[in-house]
């Protein structure tokens, strides 16, 4: 477009916005009133701002302010201040600083689960430090001794600081490193701390190894309280620290945190200490504990080691020399330094028992199990022991959580449907009500819901009759309480089973069909309903006594039985057999039953006499066979072959499996009496039948014997 162009545009455009102008012009309008004003709303007067503190405090702040956690002066935090550089090294960064907390939990971002640098001094624990993004979905501990807890709740964070600095690993570590035998001195051997407040150690138990675990024992798994208040925050003011004593005063007689001391499991019928005391709290069962370890350490650096040791729980590093064994520090006689490992191993346990002043409360039974080995371990080597012949290490047998009965399953995680009404807290009342188990989490031991119905509290959960392996249903019509029992202590399986197992084979035949049948343990309801439960292999033609009633008021599990404790009520046997010992009750004064010419020994006497004979009997048909038996009670499936007939299993001597269904019936029956300890009283008679028949099918000399 040229510039005339654009100029001549121009001059249109004006021409026509003037004609629009005139053409409005031309019209007159008509006049309006103008519109009256709006109302409008006076403002009102400006108000001064509210004066506001200079400060608002945090939430719990004050609870916090009067907790350890706070404490600035506390040697926790002031550790290090002489050093140089005063600085809070790496390794105890973690616990005693805040910013090496957030930098083990990854907080500052870094990796997580590592403390990468010295952290400043003048920290404590403090809002920050437990209430961040990475404590906010924290759930896993890893532990001194390799063990990693997943899945926890807020919990997680307390444990990561209270879990100890050491384990059996450290120990048993330091030991191998110095090369020396269990009672050898070694100068490359130092004390092993825990250090302090390690109460997840404590709760947890074995699941953390963070005792000192002796060598082919078993020990207390998780402390399971009651449902809600098991962790942390259940019973510690998570701001404050200090014990909800509150909480605890619902179940327990308790006003002040001492008064917890005198609490005691209700699953505690034994004596721990052995001083004669069931009734104490599981602390000062504990206490006496500790008490006897310090006397037996004591006398072992003494005498083994050859420098008398002195603990001082207020002194770094705790344990001392004491030369001229005045019970204090002298001059002259500094730190212990004459370890062994057997003495190292006792004074770590010591210490772990120490350190956690609350340890009677997060799982005493562990505590007790590691003081109780550690006495037993340096008795071993002192010219005079410290008594435990009336200290008790585990609980009765609902509640010894540490057996294979309840710790079975710990490593595969569940306890499968098949097992978990007698080996699971939960599993009986299931099947009360629905009839069937479910596969289900271990527990250690029963607790009082598994026999108690919670929505009739504290009755026990009631049935009229039980059916048995065999398809017996049966019961106690007086005392349905008993058939509770019956439940659990029935087994696993019955002649019944047997004969299915061996139908359609000759007596002598062997079969590699066959597999051993285990009746499994404590049968004592089968046994005392003898041939109403039908629960060893009877034989044919043969008539068997039925349920054994014994008198009136004493005819039921819990007759004889403390329902709790499980312990035989003896005294009330005395009343009437006029003996102390209940093994030494006989049916008949005259009766020579095995046929040994003692008619004065009990029924238990006879039955145990019968079962040798059953076991030989078994081992010479075998051999005669060519395929030697070999029990172990102690070691599934108990029965293996013998090559080599050295009454001992070899490498490459496995499970028996040259059956033939006589061997077979008495294998049954003989493991039968071996699992009931209980037999001679439950019905002594129905069992020497069954003994005398078996050993009769086996082509024993019955010559002499008796049958009932």
């Amino acid at each position: 477009m040229t510039k005339k162009t654009i100029k001549l545009l121009t001059l249109l455009a004006v021409l026509v916005m003037a004609g629009a102008l005139l053409a409005g012009c031309a019209q007159t309008p008509e006049a309006t009133e103008a519109p009256a004003p709006a109302p409008t709303q006076a403002c009102p007067e400006q108000q001064p701002c509210p004066e506001l503190p200079e400060q608002v405090p945090a939430p719990f702040e004050e609870a916090w302010k009067n907790s350890p956690h706070a404490d600035a002066s506390a040697e926790a935090f002031r550790h290090w201040d002489e050093e140089d550089p005063a600085e809070v090294p790496a390794n105890c960064a973690t616990c005693h600083s805040s910013a090496g907390f957030l930098d083990f939990v990854g907080a500052d971002g870094s990796e997580m689960f590592v403390t990468d640098a010295n952290a400043p001094i003048d920290t404590v624990i403090t809002c920050e430090t437990c209430h961040n993004d990475a404590t906010a979905s924290l759930d896993t501990v890893n532990f001194p001794s390799g063990a990693v807890l997943t899945g926890l709740g807020r919990e997680a964070v307390c444990m990561t600081c209270h879990q100890g600095r050491a384990s059996k690993v450290q120990v048993d570590e330091a030991i191998t490193t110095a090369g020396v035998e269990d009672d050898v001195v070694s100068e490359d051997l130092r004390f092993i701390n825990i250090h302090y407040y390690a109460a997840a150690v404590s709760r947890f138990g074995t699941e953390v190894m963070g005792g000192y675990e002796y060598e082919g024992m078993s020990y207390d798994t998780l402390f399971e309280h009651v449902p809600g208040v098991t962790a942390c925050q259940d019973c510690h003011n998570p701001h404050s620290l200090e014990l909800q004593i509150e909480t605890c005063a619902n179940c327990h007689e308790a006003e002040t945190a001492e008064d917890l001391r005198d609490v005691r499991e209700p699953s505690s019928f034994v004596d721990y200490d052995g001083d004669g005391d069931v009734e104490e709290g599981v602390y000062y069962e504990i206490e006496g504990l500790r008490t006897m370890l310090y006397d037996a350490m004591v006398a072992y650096s003494t005498e083994v080691a050859g420098t008398p040791i002195f603990f001082d729980a207020g002194s770094y590093p705790y344990y001392f020399a004491d030369a001229n064994g005045n019970a204090a520090i002298d001059e002259g006689e500094g730190s212990y330094a004459s370890w062994t490992p057997r003495l190292l191993k006792a004074a770590y346990n010591f210490q772990t028992a120490t350190k956690d002043t609350g340890g009677y409360a997060h799982g005493g039974k562990y505590i007790i199990q590691l003081l109780h080995d550690s006495i037993a371990s340096l008795n071993e080597q002192l010219s005079s022991p410290i008594d435990l012949s009336m200290a008790a290490r585990d609980d009765a047998g609902h509640f010894a959580s540490s057996t294979e009965a309840w710790r079975h399953w710990d490593e595969d995680g569940a306890v499968p449907a098949s097992c978990a009404k007698c080996h699971s807290a939960e599993g009986l009342p299931l099947f009360i009500k629905e009839g069937v188990n479910i596969s289900t989490d271990p527990t250690s031991g029963l607790w009082c819901e598994s026999c108690h119905n919670t929505a009739e509290w504290p009755a026990v959960y009631q049935v009229e009759t039980v059916e048995f392996p065999s398809g017996a249903e049966l019961g106690f019509a007086d005392n349905l309480n008993a058939n509770l029992c019956l439940n659990c202590h029935q087994g696993r399986a019955s002649g019944a089973t047997v004969a299915r197992a061996v139908n359609g084979l000759g007596d002598d035949e062997a079969s590699d069909s066959l597999r051993f049948t285990n009746v499994h343990y404590f049968a004592a309801g089968a046994t005392l309903f003898g041939a109403d439960a039908a629960g060893v292999y009877e034989y044919e033609g043969k008539e068997y006594a039925g349920q054994f009633v014994h008198t009136n008021g004493f005819s039921t599990c819990v007759d004889c039985h403390d329902v709790h404790g499980l312990e035989v009520k003896a005294a009330t046997c005395t009343g009437c057999h006029q003996v102390d010992d209940p093994h030494m009750i006989r049916l008949n004064l005259t009766a020579d039953y095995d046929g040994d010419g003692d008619t004065a020994e009990g029924v238990a006497g006879e039955i145990e006499t019968m079962t040798e004979m059953v076991y030989n009997q078994m081992v010479e048909v075998t051999i005669a066979a060519g395929n030697p038996i070999l029990y172990d009670a102690h070691a599934y499936p108990y029965f293996f072959a013998d090559a080599n007939g050295n009454g001992a299993v070899d490498e490459g001597e496995g499970s028996y499996s040259g059956w033939t269904p006589r061997v077979l019936k008495a294998a049954y029956n003989y493991q039968y009496v071996q699992k009931d300890p209980g037999a001679f009283a439950h019905n002594g008679r129905y069992i020497l039948q069954v003994l005398f028949d078996t050993l009769e099918d086996l082509g024993a000399d019955v010559t002499g014997m008796v049958r009932p």
